[in-house]
């Protein structure tokens, strides 16, 4: 088996604190790769004025992936899913030798109740919580921990997850990194240009990317 960290997002754009996170997960649970998954559009953010295209994004990410055990996908668009819980099903069953974990920080967790069938999402993937600066009272308090709590492993043992049985959840602390997306864009909101939309094959499926 491939054990595959799976790390969705807009990545709008893709930034240091990505591969930070990224890299500080494949030494703690194992990994064999991390894939990001590239949102063709996050149903969270709808409406979003400052959303870059997909292709910027995708290149963004490729760039800053690069040298490292990453591999960003647009794998989404293929599959035709939206939310988390359709992608995951359809990930398992297209590739039944990986065996992977969700990667998300506590930004995400504190808000992880407002997913699709979140609780699904649980059932069919272990979870990995790597803390982010300024979230973690405010994620450990959640209404989805109330019910994630129960099933929450030592961070001692995160190298085993692959012995655990869904639902399961890890919450792993490393040193805080204070960079994100929407500093960024506010500081270059035409970050954008600088990837012109070019002919492209996805880093997973090999597929020439529309």
């Amino acid at each position: 088996m491939t054990h595959i960290g799976l790390l969705g997002g807009s990545f709008n754009p893709a930034h240091g604190g990505h591969r930070g996170i990224s890299r500080f997960a494949l030494k703690a649970l194992d990994l064999d790769e991390v894939w990001w998954l590239v949102s063709p559009g996050n149903p969270l953010k709808e409406g979003a004025k400052d959303m870059a295209p997909l292709q910027a994004r995708l290149a963004s990410a490729r760039k800053m992936a690069r040298g490292a055990r990453i591999r960003p996908t647009a794998i989404e668009g293929e599959l035709g899913t939206r939310y988390t819980v359709n992608t995951i099903k359809k990930l398992v069953r297209r590739y039944p030798k990986h065996r992977f974990i969700w990667i998300m920080g506590s930004d995400n967790l504190a808000q992880f109740h407002r997913w699709k069938e979140w609780r699904q999402i649980a059932r069919h993937i272990v979870i990995a919580v790597v803390a982010r600066p300024g979230y973690e009272d405010e994620a450990l308090t959640a209404p989805a921990m109330a019910w994630l709590r129960r099933f929450v492993r030592p961070a001692s043992q995160s190298r085993d997850w692959t012995d655990w049985r869904p639902p399961a959840l890890v919450y792993l602390r490393f040193r805080p990194d204070p960079r994100s997306a929407t500093r960024l864009r506010r500081d270059n909101p035409q970050w954008h240009l600088a990837f012109p939309p070019t002919a492209s094959r996805d880093p997973v499926t090999r597929r020439r990317i529309p």
